[in-house]
């Protein structure tokens, strides 16, 4: 895999040199100093992945990974000195598009000037086959059947890169008597959870906090997957987090918590999925449509990577693709109207 790295600090940028030659499998493909840099070094040689500060002078790695995404598109991974220390610019980055994080402190020198680099050769080493799994048929027709009856209890969301952008503009329009429990599986690291449901808080009057283990989905409360386990329903009412499927790429997967759900779940439900590489979701919410629950996935103009909700349109797994401000409105409408009926994008 081509590499290129994008940071000011000589010594960040030699551990980061360090690994991916002494790996034999990647190939440095430049290093720029900031932002700026990078932007015009995609323009002239666009890399198979990009390590990405947040701090640099001239353009810092937010606005790097935005224009980067706009017109360069590549998957970006966010190394930097301190993600606790910047949590909002992370999330940022992630609306636009940056796959994940990782702490340049967990990058060091051995005493013997080796690398312990395992944390990022994984991360690493998990985009290159989720870059790989990155493709989708076009979509099949297939005929709308939206299950009829009381409005629905839960909203199961699956989300990935570009992810807490998006989920905060959902959210953020859901009024604070909106009746229905809603469960976010996100693709995130689990020490980056709390964080993320402290910004998600922030940006909507609905609560949120990580999902616990043994407790029901909450009316009007958003519970978000909080470890690398997967989160599922173990029985109808109670959620709990399981490692199977171990070979599963994606942890916590947004597929295993909506089958779990499909299988459990016996009120009204409406998935939805949003913006993301990869297929992850695609195949639950289709299991979730066949069950006769209301199902939406965001559209390609309004995805900072048209990927999972790509792989869903590709599967007839979604009732309606909706641009990303068209879905809380439709959620109002369905969970405090009981509108089941098909939207008009």
């Amino acid at each position: 895999m081509r590499i290129g790295i994008v940071n000011d600090l000589p010594i960040a940028v030699e551990i980061l040199r360090r690994i991916l030659v002494g790996t034999g499998e990647h190939q440095l493909a430049w290093v720029a100093m900031n932002g700026a840099e990078a932007v015009a070094q995609c323009r002239l040689d666009l890399p198979d992945l990009i390590l990405m500060d947040l701090t640099m002078p001239v353009m810092d790695g937010i606005e790097a990974t935005r224009q980067i995404m706009l017109a360069t598109p590549c998957p970006i991974l966010l190394v930097t000195a301190s993600v606790d220390d910047n949590v909002p610019g992370v999330y940022e980055a992630m609306g636009h598009g940056a796959l994940d994080a990782v702490d340049l402190p967990s990058v060091s020198l051995r005493t013997d000037g080796s690398v312990r680099a395992s944390p990022l050769l994984v991360k690493i080493a998990t985009l290159g086959r989720l870059m790989r799994d990155h493709t989708a048929s076009r979509p099949s027709r297939i005929a709308v059947r939206p299950r009829a009856g009381s409005s629905p209890a839960l909203v199961a969301i699956g989300a990935s890169a570009g992810g807490p952008a998006a989920v905060a503009a959902v959210l953020s329009k859901l009024p604070a008597d909106f009746p229905a429990a809603l469960v976010l599986v996100q693709h995130l690291d689990a020490q980056f959870v709390a964080g993320l449901a402290d910004w998600l808080g922030q940006q909507t009057k609905l609560p949120v906090r990580a999902a616990r283990e043994g407790e029901p989905p909450q009316p009007g409360t958003v519970l978000v997957a909080s470890t690398s386990d997967h989160l599922v329903f173990k029985t109808r009412s109670e959620l709990g987090y399981s490692p199977e499927p171990r070979d599963q790429l994606y942890r916590p997967s947004v597929d295993v918590f909506f089958e779990s759900a499909a299988r459990w779940w016996q009120d009204a439900l409406v998935g939805v999925l949003l913006t993301g590489m990869g297929r992850d979701g695609a195949i639950g919410l289709k299991k979730l449509r066949d069950r006769g629950h209301l199902t939406l996935a965001q559209d390609q103009a309004t995805s900072a990577v048209y990927g999972m909700p790509k792989a869903a349109a590709a599967l007839g797994a979604a009732v309606e693709i909706l641009p990303l401000d068209s879905i809380a409105p439709r959620l109002v409408d369905v969970c405090m109207r009981g509108n089941t009926e098909k939207a008009t994008p």
